[in-house]
């Protein structure tokens, strides 16, 4: 999701995996859902907002200890509804340039490299 050519990153809690990890909000897809429907869903739990997915981005694969994580990344576009921090311990608008200065997830990286173009 941009906005005024910024970014949205959200910081993990303390406690979850990956804690106090920036990544690119999301989350797993339900049974019967498409990854379109799930980011939708995933938006309006986490923040409270309703918002339009857009067209597909990229993707990255990652091998955690726990198991691999398929992350799957789409432009996202703010409809309607004031944020709210439900699942996160805080969000960022961050300019593209400064998406590597934050301590990301792993999988995000690619992504985050995909975005300012290196």
């Amino acid at each position: 999701m941009e906005k005024d050519g910024r970014i949205l990153l959200a910081r993990r809690r303390k406690g979850d995996r990956q804690e106090r990890k920036w990544e690119f909000p999301g989350g797993k897809i339900e049974p019967g859902e498409t990854p379109e429907i799930c980011l939708a869903r995933e938006l309006r739990e986490e923040f409270g907002i309703a918002a339009e997915v857009l067209d597909y981005f990229g993707a990255s694969i990652y091998e955690y200890g726990h198991g691999t994580i398929d992350l799957r990344a789409y432009r996202v576009r703010h409809v309607s509804g004031e944020f709210r921090v439900n699942a996160h311990e805080e969000i960022a608008w961050v300019e593209k340039t400064d998406l590597l200065s934050y301590d990301l997830s792993p999988a995000d990286v690619p992504i985050a490299r995909k975005i300012i173009g290196c």
